[in-house]
């Protein structure tokens, strides 16, 4: 109550208010008691007056006398100063006298038996029976019933003489109030003025001392309690009076050692100065000759690899390819130190540029991505990218430089975790006139780095030892660049960190927006039934429902396999199954192919389009186990466009109409270019060396995918194309490289398939899918050049004989002059293609006796299929035909359902490779020498 208030103040209040509430109180009670006495005082003179007036008028009213007398009574009540009326009624009620004002009103006598009291505005009234008894001696009290009634008497009383009196006394209590309250008040001033006046005079010396004057004293205050606080703030004056001379003089003592120090430190800035030009002039030196160096080595060992690459494709054979292999691995490892010190010798000298193109950030991000999933996906890690959906993703900046960095930290991530997930995340900072402000941040579920390894972290030369993690390679300048290149950019890099719990490296630029604008990746027609999605891994199933959202595709989201079916079982009942979509996550811990293909199997019956996702590594496994017609496989992680492309392939009504193959135009000089796509590494090869050796310029691609980027950068004479490949096969290619060349108005290109067994509804399938003309394996250099000619109009500088197959009833397990023949004479080429089906053998046996036991139609086929085209450039003719055998009797039993499984020719392809592989075994055992001299050498 009294904070805000000073001592004046408080003193004031302390000594008015408990004086003024206590005056008041009395005084109010003062005025009360007076108040209720003269109140009661004119009641008892009321009552008085009319019982005197009834005894006077009881023997009147007894003997019924004349109104005289009784008027004379009232006339003589008014006698009273106080008495304003009288009048007397009869036992009736009758008025008999009266004196004074009129009052108004009769009362009803009947019900008045006792003294009765009103109070009026200015009157009171009181009535008043007048009985029998009241003629009675004192000592003869009568009944009540024996006592009648003679009449009665009334008389008004004015207020008037009350009023004057309680006026008095209210005047007379507030003039004592009033008066007590002015002696309080001059007491409290005086008392007020006696303690703030010398309070004033201490606060008036503080304050001098606090301005510094320390000569300042107090005289006495007349006061014992205030003489001591004054004798005291005088020994505190003079004790700082005297550490402040002291402390002068010291500081006068400082100051002369200062200047002395302040002229050496002069000279030894002058000094400092000199060494530091020269430590800056020896730098820029050290960068420019590790920037001229690392540019110096670099050139020839780019020729080396360039060489080396040239070299593994001659004759080697396989101790030498080791060699040769070794030297490439160590020349690449060699040239990425190189480039690293190159990358950082540029910047420390100040002449790494940085570009400003336009970019696409997501783009950008898919590329990395794709070229780190191998990595993660081999350690089973789970490689994320959410980019939020308000980031801006047309740029303006180094895209080159953002992906090294880019790509530096998400490899150390991949590096550094072993079980978990590897996330990447975009979201907008700030975007302020045309400027983004992005966030990029890379965590991982890894070991983590503590506080001096966080320290230590972005400088040069300098790795975190993680144990088994430590690089015994390396240039230790990764991050270092990293944070130099972010820098240069005018962003900033850091790094989140607990032991044992992971890492957060982020990075936080500011880039122009591009002018254009990419147009939303939607689908283009909705779906009729809301898709299923299934994705057990948290995060994962986050970025993918928000991919699903972003093309506007509507979903159901499951993370268990058992609710996903349950989902898809109501769906089967409601009927609405047919062009249902099932977008399954899936990789071979959690979900391995074998069961999931079961599952596929009847949905594909049901009529629904299905899409798998699958790690990079397992794709090839997933591929062969489960066939396109069945389900289309993509490798995680999985960008919106080509998710988007998969989706409306698979709901696409029909095929896009064959485009007419027209032969290229003539051109002698120039040699036919011909693109080879092949899954398998020994037919691609031999197809391409074939072509090669006869003139052609060759260029391979080892799946559709692959063929589909080579067809969009450039024009190719003609196309052999593989039918079974994963991902994509030879005939979805064709149909997609058609519609490309529809778009663009593109003349069609000649597509020939390969095939190494094809049924006559197979090849009639192959002609109406867009392709020109089919080969069956093995392919001869006649064919070849047959072929080229026919389509291309160009002629092949050379052709060999094609030297047809031995045919007898007890083929051979092993020829190896039909090897040779096959090889087109290259004894080497030969001996590569049999150590690869060699190095294939165990696990086609085993993949065909686990498909026989399953009963598994489409899988048998495939893995024959598989090893019928692997046996086609070997010198192995019972296992070939026996493969072939195999194939046709079980596309019949596909096409006829009710034919069964081949079991007995499977049986001999069983024992037939098991003869191979004995009969590779003896070969093997009967050249320990040979192989010794090539070990020796």
């Amino acid at each position: 109550m009294t904070t805000g208030l000073g001592l004046r103040g408080r003193i004031l209040l302390l000594t008015l208010l408990p004086a003024s509430v206590l005056s008041v109180l009395l005084a109010g009670v003062f005025v009360y008691w007076q108040l209720a006495d003269h109140q009661l005082r004119l009641v008892e003179r009321g009552e008085l007056n009319v019982r005197q007036l009834g005894r006077l008028a009881a023997s009147q009213l007894k003997a019924e006398q004349a109104e005289e007398v009784l008027e004379a009574l009232c006339d003589e009540a008014l006698n009273d100063e106080d008495v304003r009326a009288a009048r007397i009624f009869n036992r009736n009620g009758e008025l008999l006298a009266h004196a004074g004002p009129r009052m108004p009103g009769l009362p009803n006598w009947l019900a008045v038996h006792r003294l009765q009291t009103e109070h009026l505005d200015g009157v009171s009234r009181f009535s008043l029976p007048v009985r029998q008894s009241q003629l009675e001696p004192r000592g003869n009290q009568l009944q009540p019933s024996e006592d009648p009634i003679l009449g009665w008497v009334e008389i008004e009383l004015s207020h008037h003489s009350t009023l004057v009196r309680t006026y008095r006394t209210l005047l007379i209590s507030l003039a004592l109030l009033a008066t007590g309250m002015i002696t309080i008040t001059l007491l409290a001033l005086h008392l007020q003025r006696s303690v703030s006046a010398p309070l004033r005079k201490i606060g008036a010396a503080v304050a001098r001392l606090r301005e510094g004057h320390l000569d300042t004293r107090l005289p006495a205050l007349g006061n014992p309690e205030l003489d001591r606080l004054a004798s005291a703030l005088n020994r505190m004056a003079e004790a700082l009076q005297g550490a402040q001379e002291e402390m002068q003089h010291n500081i006068d003592i400082a100051v002369e050692d200062l200047r002395e120090n302040m002229e050496t430190i002069e000279v030894q800035n002058i000094e400092l100065d000199m060494a530091r030009k020269e430590a800056l002039e020896a730098s820029r030196i050290k960068s420019e000759f590790l920037a001229n160096m690392s540019h110096e080595i670099r050139t020839p060992l780019n020729g080396i690899l360039g060489f080396t690459r040239m070299l593994q494709k001659s004759t080697l054979n396989n101790r030498q390819r080791d060699f040769v292999n070794t030297i490439e691995s160590s020349a690449e490892s060699l040239l990425a130190i190189i480039n690293e010190i190159l990358d950082f010798s540029k910047i420390e000298a100040g002449k790494l540029v940085l570009d400003n193109l336009p970019f696409n950030l997501r783009e950008l991000l898919q590329e990395i991505m794709t070229l780190l999933a191998p990595a993660a996906h081999s350690k089973h890690l789970e490689l994320l990218c959410l980019i939020y959906r308000d980031t801006p993703v047309n740029l303006v900046g180094d895209p080159l430089r953002l992906r090294q960095i880019l790509t530096n930290l998400i490899n150390n991530a991949i590096k550094f975790t072993e079980h978990g997930s590897v996330c990447v995340r975009v979201m907008l900072e700030d975007d302020i006139q045309q400027r983004a402000t992005l966030r990029i941040s890379v965590q991982d579920t890894g070991i983590g780095l503590s506080d001096a390894e966080q320290q230590r972290l972005f400088l040069a030369f300098s790795q975190a030892s993680h144990g088994k993690y430590r690089q015994q390679g390396g240039t230790g300048l990764g991050l270092v660049i990293s944070k130099r290149l972010i820098e240069q950019m005018g962003g900033e890099i850091g790094v989140q960190s607990l032991p044992g719990e992971g890492s957060e490296f982020w990075i936080s630029v500011t880039l122009p927006l591009s002018k254009e604008q990419d147009e939303p990746c939607r689908l283009q027609h909705p779906l009729k039934y809301p898709a299923l999605l299934f994705e057990p891994h948290k995060l994962a199933h986050t970025v993918l429902s928000n991919e699903l959202e972003d093309l506007g595709l509507e979903h159901q989201s499951f993370s268990q396999i058992d609710a996903l079916r349950s989902a898809y079982v109501k769906q089967r009942i409601a009927k609405t199954t047919q062009d249902l979509l099932l977008i399954i996550s899936a990789d071979n811990r959690q979900l391995p192919p074998g069961r999931l293909e079961g599952l596929l199997e009847n949905w594909h019956e049901d009529g629904c389009k299905v899409i798998v996702l699958c790690p990079s590594t397992e794709q090839s496994l997933y591929a062969s186990l489960i066939g396109e017609e069945v389900a289309t496989i993509l490798s995680k992680p999985v960008c919106p466009g080509k998710l988007k492309e998969a989706i409306e392939q698979l709901y696409a009504s029909h095929a896009q109409p064959k485009a007419v193959s027209l032969p290229a135009p003539h051109d002698p000089a120039r040699p036919p270019h011909i693109l080879c796509v092949d899954d398998n590494p020994a037919n691609l090869k031999l197809v391409t060396t074939l072509l090669s050796d006869l003139g052609a310029q060759t260029a391979a691609a080892e799946d559709g995918f692959a063929a589909l980027r080579l067809c969009h950068q450039q024009r190719f004479d003609l196309i052999f194309m593989d039918v079974q490949m994963p991902g994509l096969d030879g005939l979805q290619t064709t149909q997609e490289i058609r519609r490309q060349e529809q778009l663009e108005g593109q003349t069609a290109m000649p597509i020939i398939a390969l095939t190494a067994h094809a049924l006559a509804n197979e090849k009639r399938a192959l002609l109406q899918g867009g392709m020109d003309d089919y080969l069956t394996k093995p392919i001869s250099e006649r064919q070849l050049v047959q072929v080229i000619e026919k389509w291309t109009g160009k002629s092949l500088h050379g052709s060999h004989e094609d030297l047809p197959m031995r045919r007898s009833s007890d083929l051979p397990v092993l020829d190896e002059q039909e090897g040779l023949r096959l090889a087109a004479g290259k004894a080497d080429l030969a001996r590569d293609m049999l150590s690869m089906l060699a190095a294939s053998l165990g696990e086609a046996r085993t993949n065909i006796r686990l498909a026989l036991r399953n009963k598994d139609k489409e899988e048998l086929l495939n893995q024959v299929h598989r090893l019928h085209g692997a046996t086609r450039y070997c010198g192995v003719p019972e296992l070939r035909t026996t493969c072939q055998q195999c194939e046709t009797l079980l596309k019949e039993s596909r096409l006829a359902d009710g034919l069964p499984l081949p079991e007995v020719a499977l049986h001999d392809l069983d024992q037939a490779i098991e003869r191979l592989q004995q009969a590779l075994y003896e070969k093997d055992q009967h050249t320990p020498d040979e192989a010794h001299a090539s070990t020796s050498l």
